[in-house]
């Protein structure tokens, strides 16, 4: 048995945290000993299994500034991260063989203290996740980015979550070009997909709606939603027909997420569209399997997605997606089979859609194929072979 110790900045509802998440459940389905330190954890608004027990969890540092008037939120996480290492290391007393750090790699020199074997998840390099539109942010940034870079190549063992992040990884940090990053599909643990689930209710779904498009994503602007929204607006004034569910994590603590999910409603009304349209902000796992139960179809937008673990999910429970052809969803979805891959313009994702109104059979068949090609590819007991033998071949080096 290992004892594993996962560092995380935020255990909300995101990609990140179901991917980690995950991770935990694989390798403690494999006996060995997992628990989470983080620095911020609501249990009113986080995956089921850090709320129930399933995993251990510790909130350290919560008082710390998550921003400084509005602004230096990555400055900011940084802070809470080294300062969540430094609990760990020097006054936690826990019991541990290897830690497994995401997301922010600048807490690693302090972990590198306790002598223990370190992997970091590398989901995407935070510094492409913002933009440098000014003098003074590129100066802000510069250390930021420098420190990234030389505490990422710190770690015992680098992991990414898709071959395009392997690229990505390798065109970004060009003093890394000696490691090689492995690829670990973040894939979640389809148990629960595989137990009874219940009905979407009417405020879930519209029962009277018979194709139903349905679209999971934080409300981000990166995530590109607007987009879902423009192309039903198309089919909707060609065909009259379908609804399209808008299902986000949301944060009312994060301000984009407020901002985002009003220019959205605020973009439905401008297109007439409000009756045929609606919209939850966070959900639990249960009615998120209620949604994807009672969808016709997926659209996932994001464009150069790292990885994208919502279309696998929907692929599992046989729903074809619609995405962007970038990044994650290149590796997933096989075009014209399981689902189609388009530009991120709303006349071709309209077109892809209008195909499910002219074929009422075709959700069935790629839905069909959909499921096969996870079983074949992207299986949870194939992600938790891979993670057990990583940690086990990093524990026989020590």
């Amino acid at each position: 048995m290992v004892k594993v110790v996962f560092v995380h900045p935020d255990l909300g509802i995101g990609g990140a945290e179901r991917a980690v998440i995950d991770a935990a459940l694989a390798l403690k389905s494999r006996g060995h000993s997992v628990q989470f330190l983080t620095a911020h954890h609501d249990p009113s608004h986080c995956f089921q299994e850090t709320r129930d027990g399933t995993v251990e969890v510790a909130a350290v540092g919560d008082w710390l500034p998550r921003s400084i008037l509005g602004r230096c939120q990555a400055l900011c996480a940084y802070i809470r991260m080294i300062y969540v290492a430094f609990y760990l290391v020097f006054f936690s007393g826990l019991q541990y063989d290897l830690i497994f750090c995401d997301q922010i790699s600048a807490c690693i020199p302090v972990l590198r203290w306790s002598g223990r074997k370190i992997i970091f998840y590398c989901h995407f390099p935070d510094l492409l996740l913002t933009a440098r539109t000014t003098p003074l942010k590129r100066l802000y940034r510069k250390p930021l980015d420098w420190l990234e870079e030389k505490t990422t190549g710190m770690a015992d063992c680098v992991l990414v979550n898709s071959k395009f992040t392997a690229g990505i990884f390798h065109e970004t940090f060009t003093s890394l070009q000696h490691l090689t990053p492995q690829v670990l599909y973040p894939i979640p643990d389809f148990s629960a997909f595989q137990k009874p689930i219940e009905p979407a209710s009417d405020d879930l779904v519209p029962s009277t709606e018979k194709l139903i498009f349905l679209s999971i994503n934080r409300y981000e602007r990166k995530k590109n939603l607007s987009l879902a929204v423009r192309a039903f607006g198309l089919l909707q004034a060609e065909t009259q027909v379908g609804h399209l569910v808008m299902a986000g994590g949301y944060d009312d603590r994060v301000k984009e997420n407020v901002e985002h999910y009003q220019e959205l409603k605020n973009l439905v009304s401008q297109l007439d569209l409000d009756k045929h349209i609606t919209f939850h902000r966070s959900f639990t796992d249960a009615q998120k399997l209620s949604l994807l139960q009672a969808s016709t179809c997926l659209l996932y937008t994001p464009d150069r997605e790292h990885f994208g673990i919502v279309p696998i999910e929907a692929m599992y429970m046989e729903r074809p997606v619609i995405a962007v052809a970038s990044g994650g969803p290149l590796e997933t979805v096989a075009d014209k089979e399981t689902g189609f891959l388009c530009k991120p313009k709303p006349e071709e994702f309209a077109d892809a859609m209008k195909k499910f109104v002219k074929d009422p059979l075709l959700a069935k068949k790629m839905g069909e194929k959909g499921k096969k090609r996870v079983q074949a590819m992207f299986s949870f007991e194939q992600f938790t072979e891979k993670l057990d033998g990583i940690v086990k071949g990093l524990l026989v080096e020590s």
